[in-house]
């Protein structure tokens, strides 16, 4: 149940900063109870959100639905927002590129000011934020939502291959790139059509071999996949972290005569010969050289510069270093993060970020109350695997790998059922509930079905 707030700002403020641990500067506390609203032209707020995708903006949504107008602030320079989950189905050909964004003024909430700026440096030591306006934002509490950066540029030649007009090399994970994808599907006939995953943490990891599963499809319906070979490569030693999915994406490969390769990294691609290189990690230092008439890549990913760079706030790896279940900073009692940029073991898909949102909102109100936080993240994450285009595996799990499935059926068996959900269903409960900050997983949608004492089948 969420916790009322004392009956004004400046009451809340007093007993906010009576507090001897708060690392907010004694300055800065008497110029915010001096004044009624946030002085937007000093750049000031109670909490500041930096970033504007799936975390950034339901935390906004959250925040300034309760704290008030003029209290929160959105540090995010781009202009559009993107439904990535989306993106998987755009390059199956089954979604238009078109429909998976919105203008990021519509979505941000009204309460909420926009800064269209990039942040350059953080400073949680003096509780401010520099951006690329030459502005400084001074905030009370910071809610880190960055987010993952691309880096196709680690992996030499990939970039040229992408940019390179007609190239068979494709990859759904960026918005300038995921209308090749089908584009290459369409004018592959033959040979190896090779899908790769990286070493590292990703974006929803599901998504590399959703593709691979689509465009087996694909190449089925189109009578060709007898003259394609499917490779998929994966970094990790098993297909899926979780054994119950596993077990059931063994088989369906296993049926689909989809080869895979596990324990391979893309190290290289020389695109002038169709030629993809990988190291065995199992090896290190063999390579294997394949060549492919399709090759689908998933880009490295880390935690953007701006965050990695401030080694106050974060872990070795480069994420923001919060406790896994409060996920408040282990530091900085008033730093907060959300989806992808946190240390938190979870699979990184927009799910886990729904599941985080309302744990980030209640400790972060108790902060301003001065309590401690008590709600807490278990890991949840959620994938859907589609398989075709009619067919979807819905995999939902927790910090344990242990299946938490909200359905009273085997969720591991594909059904349209679920591909249904996932491409129809679930981005107007993106765009209607998460991004209004109403929807906090379905985890009330479980403990129903669970009363009901349903036998899965």
């Amino acid at each position: 149940m969420n916790r009322r707030l004392p009956g004004t700002f400046n009451q809340c403020q007093r007993h906010l900063f009576a507090s001897s641990n708060h690392p907010a500067s004694p300055a800065f506390a008497t110029r915010f109870l001096s004044t009624s609203r946030v002085n937007y032209e000093r750049q000031e707020c109670q909490v500041l959100v930096v970033g504007g995708g799936t975390g950034g903006c339901a935390m906004a949504a959250k925040l300034s639905s309760r704290l008030g107008s003029n209290k929160v602030i959105v540090l995010e320079p781009e202009e559009k927002h993107y439904y990535q989950p989306m993106f998987t189905l755009i390059g199956g050909g089954m979604k238009r590129l078109d429909q998976s964004h919105r203008q990021m003024a519509d979505v941000l909430p009204k309460k909420a000011k926009w800064v269209k700026e990039k942040a350059l440096e953080f400073d949680p030591d003096n509780n401010t934020v520099s951006t690329s306006g030459g502005n400084t934002i001074k905030y009370d509490f910071l809610v880190i939502a960055t987010g993952l950066q691309l880096k196709y540029e680690k992996i030499p030649g990939l970039v040229e291959a992408l940019e390179t007009p007609g190239s068979n090399v494709c990859s759904i994970y960026s918005p300038k790139y995921v209308d090749q994808v089908y584009e290459c599907l369409r004018r592959t006939y033959k040979g190896n059509v090779v899908f790769t995953f990286p070493h590292c943490p990703i974006k929803c990891a599901g998504a590399p071999q959703k593709i691979a599963y689509i465009s087996d499809h694909y190449f089925r319906k189109m009578g060709r996949r007898n003259d394609v070979n499917i490779i998929y490569s994966t970094s990790l030693p098993v297909i899926f972290g979780v054994k119950h999915y596993a077990d059931a994406l063994m088989k369906l490969v296993k049926k689909r005569n989809i080869t895979l390769n596990v324990n391979r990294n893309l190290v290289e691609v020389r695109h002038s010969d169709n030629i993809a290189v990988f190291e065995d990690l199992a090896n290190p230092g063999k390579l294997y050289e394949e060549t492919y008439s399709m090759l689908h890549v998933t880009p490295p990913m880390t935690a953007p510069d701006v965050v990695a760079n401030c080694k106050q706030l974060v872990t070795p790896t480069g994420f923001v270093d919060v406790d896994q279940m409060t996920l408040q900073h282990n530091k900085y009692s008033n730093v907060f993060s959300i989806g992808d940029s946190a240390c938190t073991p979870n699979s990184k898909t927009a799910a886990a970020a729904a599941a985080q949102s309302p744990v980030v909102f209640k400790n972060l109100i108790a902060a301003i109350e001065g309590k401690p936080p008590t709600d807490i993240y278990d890991g949840y994450s959620s994938c859907p695997i589609v398989t075709g285009y009619n067919s979807c595996i819905l995999a939902e799990f927790d910090y344990n790998l242990t299946p938490v499935e909200t359905f009273p059926v085997d969720q591991a068996k594909e059904r349209y059922s679920m591909f249904f959900m996932k491409k129809e269903l679930m981005p107007v409960l993106y765009w209607q509930l998460m991004m209004k900050g109403y929807w906090n997983g379905p985890a009330f949608m479980r403990k129903m079905f669970a009363n009901l004492k349903f036998n899965k089948k």
